[in-house]
């Protein structure tokens, strides 16, 4: 499972709500962008990446 190299931010658990209401799991991910960081490859979430 791939984070976020600065905060950890990695992916959540929400529901798929069809229209009958019955509710199953999924993976939502988090927004992983890769960036080059004193010359090397990370992958960031975009929210760290406003940050910097």
């Amino acid at each position: 499972m791939t984070s976020c190299h600065f905060c950890d931010k990695t992916n959540t658990v929400g529901n798929n709500v069809p229209h009958s209401k019955k509710k199953t799991k999924r993976r939502i991910g988090a927004n992983l962008q890769n960036r080059r960081v004193d010359g090397k490859r990370v992958k960031m979430c975009t929210r760290c990446i406003k940050s910097l």
